[in-house]
Parts: structure tokens; C-alpha cells; sequence
């Protein structure tokens, strides 16, 4: 969703009218800024044949005259797929309808829907390079980020999260929902009385009295140690960071517009096992160590960490390499694609 949105506003600023059409549960997410419809789809389950799957099949089957009133109610010029699953049926129908349809790949290999999709679309925008997948049809451009990101600050970091001294700061994050590894090795290597650094833990939602639980139980300088169940201010977060510890899905593109120098801990289970693929785009550049999930601990941790820390030229190093991949013009350049697009159908 956040490409997406990050590609409404660039819309939005140049004088489109954007509209949505999404999932019940992501309505919220968009509605207080554009119209927005909805279609109640879920994806399919993938690791097996399961009646989740049945019910699927029969949301999406349901969804199809849904998604065809939605594109008239709307009458785009052009339909975005974002390249989740409720973008299939829209798109597929507004190609079928002579509607120009483009979509975009988040990731570091096509998702199922944009599998699907690639055949209906005019143009696919990719977030990386993707082996066999070529211009004019498949664009490079980098990963949409919203402006705000863009425009993060160590300042806005630092007001934001407390930071009080001149120690240096690592961030350390798992993703939305918080990721277990990270949350042990994180206490093992940091939650101590005389930690020598500021650290912001972004645990998780469900993870947080546990892990809060077990801060106090350490005798942690919560001072220095600055728990948060949740953040809308990563990009910040990042900005005031000497060092960023975290998973590697769709983050990294926001590490290397930033330029930061980053600890990559992959999710085992990402599907295609992609969190790889991107952990490893920035390691080839320069830009990251990884650790794998499965030898991550907090004495690994905390050794990477300080041997980082305590190397001021391999940190600036990895934060120009970090700096050199990152697309701070995705989002424009997503959406001078979609005018190109308009502009050749006149």
C-alpha cells in the first residue's frame, strides 16, 4: 500500500484526481483522502490446497461486476495496480475496457498477481532490476517513497524518539508487525546497565509488554534504550541512526534513499524468498552486512554493531554505496511514466 500512496500524492500534486479501490480492512488507510471503493477479496494461500482458497476463488469470481462498476463509477484515464491481490480485478477489467492500465512491483521478483497481470498492462514499474524483464514494457525506477520519508531528518529523529546525547544511535526493527529474532538478539546485545549508545527498538505491537516485560526485568537505562511498539516515523527513526538494523523487504529501498549504512537480517519465509534478493542488492553495492536469521544472536549482534561503530570510514563508505542506490526520484518517476503513457494515447 505505501507505493501506492506514495504514487497518489505525486498524482494528486500534479492535478489528478486519484481514487482507490481496496480491501475493507485498508479503507481506513485511504478513505479520509480519496474516494474510495471497495472489494472484500483476501489472497490466496499459497503453501497449500485449503478452503481458504475455495472461499477465495469465490470472493474473487464476486468481485469482478464489483470492480466493473467501481472503474465506471470512477471513469479513470488509467488504472494502477499497487500489486496486491485486489489490484487484479481492476486492472485486468480496465485493459479489457481499453482503459490504459500500468502496475507496480514492490519487490525483487513478480508477485503472483503481477504474474497474472503483466499481459494486461502497457507498462510494469519495478522497484529492481529483474532478470529477462526489459524496457519499454518493464521500467525500472525504484521503489515509491511518499514525500515525508524523503524528507526525513536526523533533527526530526532525534526530537522524536528522545535522543538527549551524543552517543552514537542504532536503529533496530523487524518490520510492522515486530520479528522475534530481532527482538531477542536486540535485548541480548543492548538491554544492559551500562549500554555506551542510544538504541530505538521498534518490537511490534503484539510483541511489546513481553519485550517491555523483559526490558525492566535487565535493569536496561531506559534512557538510553527506546522501546516503541509501533512508528509512522521510521523514516526519521533512520535519519537519526548511525547504524540500522532490520528485515529486508520493502525497507531497504527507504535505507538507501536515506543512505544509511545497514545490518540485513532476511526473513527466512518471504516469499520467493525475496528479503534475500534485496539484502543482497545492497550487500554487492556495499551499502549492508547480512546476517542470516538463523545465526543471529545477541553477541553477534552487539559484535557487528561495535565493530561498525567503531570504524567511522567503513560506516561512511557503506552510507555512500547506500546513498548511491537509493531512488529518491521513484515516485516521479512512476508517475511521468503513467503521463508518458497518457500522453502517447492522444
Amino acid at each position: 500500500m505505501a507505493p501506492a500512496l506514495a504514487v497518489a500524492e505525486e498524482l494528486s500534486d500534479r492535478g489528478a484526481l486519484v481514487s482507490f479501490v481496496t480491501t475493507p480492512s485498508q479503507r481506513s488507510l485511504v478513505a479520509d483522502r480519496y474516494p474510495t471503493y471497495e472489494l472484500a477479496m483476501r489472497g490466496f494461500d499459497r503453501r497449500s490446497l485449503s478452503r481458504q482458497n475455495l472461499t477465495t476463488m469465490r470472493q474473487l469470481l464476486a468481485a469482478a461486476p464489483r470492480a466493473w462498476r467501481h472503474i465506471s463509477a470512477a471513469g479513470p484515464r488509467c488504472v494502477v495496480g499497487g500489486g496486491g491481490y485486489v489490484s487484479g480485478p481492476v486492472v485486468a477489467l480496465a485493459a479489457l475496457r481499453g482503459i490504459p492500465a500500468v502496475a507496480m512491483e514492490a519487490d525483487s521478483h513478480l508477485g503472483i498477481t503481477n504474474r497474472l497481470l503483466k499481459v494486461w498492462v502497457r507498462r510494469l514499474f519495478l522497484s529492481f532490476p529483474i532478470a529477462g524483464l526489459a524496457p519499454p514494457k518493464y521500467v525500472v525506477t525504484g521503489r515509491p517513497l511518499a514525500r515525508r520519508q524523503l524528507q526525513a531528518s536526523a533533527a526530526a529523529g532525534r526530537e522524536a524518539f528522545g535522543l538527549t546525547t551524543d552517543l552514537p544511535v542504532v536503529l533496530v526493527f523487524g518490520g510492522s508487525q515486530g520479528a522475534q529474532t530481532l527482538n531477542r538478539a536486540c535485548l541480548d546485545a543492548f538491554a544492559r546497565p551500562d549500554l555506551a549508545l542510544e538504541v530505538i527498538h521498534v518490537c511490534g505491537p503484539r510483541n511489546h509488554d513481553e519485550v517491555a516485560s523483559d526490558l525492566a526485568r535487565r535493569g536496561a537505562r531506559l534512557e538510553r534504550y527506546h522501546l516503541v511498539a509501533y512508528t509512522d516515523r521510521l523514516a526519521d527513526a533512520m535519519a537519526a541512526a548511525d547504524v540500522v538494523v532490520g528485515r529486508s523487504g520493502g525497507s531497504v529501498a527507504e535505507i538507501a534513499a536515506l543512505g544509511r549504512p545497514a545490518v540485513l537480517v532476511p526473513y527466512p519465509y518471504a516469499s520467493a524468498d525475496h528479503q534475500r534478493k534485496n539484502a543482497e542488492w545492497m550487500a554487492r553495492a556495499g551499502a549492508a552486512l547480512i546476517i542470516a536469521d538463523a545465526e543471529l544472536d545477541g553477541a553477534r549482534l552487539g559484535e557487528t554493531v561495535a565493530e561498525l561503530l567503531a570504524d567511522d570510514a567503513r560506516r561512511s563508505a557503506m552510507a555512500a554505496a547506500s546513498r548511491r542506490l537509493g531512488r529518491p526520484d521513484a515516485t516521479a518517476g512512476v508517475v511521468d511514466g503513467i503521463a508518458a503513457l497518457l500522453e502517447e494515447q492522444r
